[in-house]
């Protein structure tokens, strides 16, 4: 159980966003980790050697949450990474609450910043976090009294950098820059949602990131399953375990792009599952890393071949035309009005508007 397999390829390593921190080129997620077992995670054991195998590929960047299998994915990654702790770049987030009934448990403002990271590095084991993410945009506190709050427990030396998932992009890009204006910390990364069955993200949240410097995790990688090929069009899926946000991600469209998927990856010898990383990870603009949630070594280890996985120029076409998604207004609009108009440089440049 504890082995790491043989020929696990090596990943690179990239800068987070506009921040000096080096991070693998895919990021573990241990949203599994510290399950009984039996159940549908991973018991400490197989934990173990889900992280050895990510180390061994040169993986160094983990992403945990205050909230994932109620605190247990925090303690187990705290017991495995006791002893080599400031090797890995170690991401855990905040807003979720842990105390049902106490109103002031969950959020993004300063009450509960303050407990739940003092709660996270006790189940990690640890004095600091590498990244702290706001787990998701809580709609009511004052963006300045969190990015305020966060400021203060960088200074503190709780943490070094800070992110935030699951945001609009005005909310990072308007926070972002009041924390510029005012020489508070920023956000040096976007958590979202991304996959060839969810790509309305590069509507807003994608360009923001790419004209901001901020660097882009992409959780969700395999949608949920349905990219990994065992959902096909046309199939009886009746008897098949619910996703977990329901049946619509078995939608035609979704199941027309697994098809694609699962053709493409027949023809180059691969699995579907390492053909749909592999497109998000050949994303044009965008250095897009990819997180890996895996229940068992062995799925870590398919998913790390998506490293040596190179997408013909066919390929991605096939796969961006079945996946397209419409850009909305006004994009549509300045899309068309760029292809009808040109202004004149130089004798040797132009450029579209």
């Amino acid at each position: 159980m504890n082995s790491v397999p043989a020929d696990v390829p090596r990943m690179n390593h990239r800068l987070l966003g506009r921040s000096g921190l080096r991070v693998s080129e895919l990021c573990l997620g241990a949203m599994t980790f510290g399950a009984a077992p039996g159940s549908w995670g991973a018991d400490t054991g197989e934990s173990r050697a889900i992280l050895n195998t990510f180390r061994a590929a040169g993986g160094n960047f983990v992403d945990t949450a205050n909230r994932y299998m109620g605190g247990d994915s925090e303690r187990v990654l705290g017991e495995l990474l006791s002893d080599d702790r400031d090797e890995f770049v170690l991401a855990t987030k905040f807003t979720a609450n842990m105390r049902p009934g106490d109103a002031n448990a969950g959020g993004n403002h300063r009450k509960s910043l303050v407990q739940s990271l003092d709660a996270s590095l006790r189940r990690l084991r640890t004095e600091y976090v590498d990244l702290l993410w706001v787990h998701a945009w809580d709609g009511i506190t004052p963006l300045e009294e969190t990015m305020r709050a966060l400021d203060d427990v960088v200074r503190a030396g709780k943490v070094l950098y800070i992110g935030i998932s699951d945001a609009p992009a005005w909310v990072v890009a308007r926070s972002n820059t009041m924390a510029e204006l005012r020489g508070w910390s920023s956000y040096a990364a976007i958590q979202i949602e991304y996959s060839l069955i969810e790509r309305t993200v590069e509507r807003e949240l994608v360009p923001m990131a790419q004209a901001l410097g901020v660097g882009v995790l992409a959780w969700g990688p395999l949608g949920g399953g349905v990219l990994t090929g065992k959902y096909r069009s046309g199939a009886d899926h009746n008897g098949s375990r619910r996703l977990y946000d329901g049946d619509r991600r078995l939608s035609e469209r979704n199941l027309a792009i697994a098809d694609t998927v699962v053709d493409v990856a027949a023809e180059l010898g691969r699995s579907a599952a390492q053909v749909a990383l592999a497109w998000l990870r050949a994303r044009r603009g965008a250095e897009v890393i990819p997180i890996l949630g895996a229940r068992t070594n062995d799925q870590l280890a398919e998913a790390l071949g998506s490293l040596t996985v190179e997408l013909p120029a066919d390929a991605l076409r096939r796969l961006d035309d079945v996946s397209d998604v419409p850009l909305g207004f006004p994009h549509e609009m300045l899309r068309g009005l760029r292809g009808r108009q040109s202004v004149r440089l130089s004798p040797r440049h132009s450029i579209r508007t």
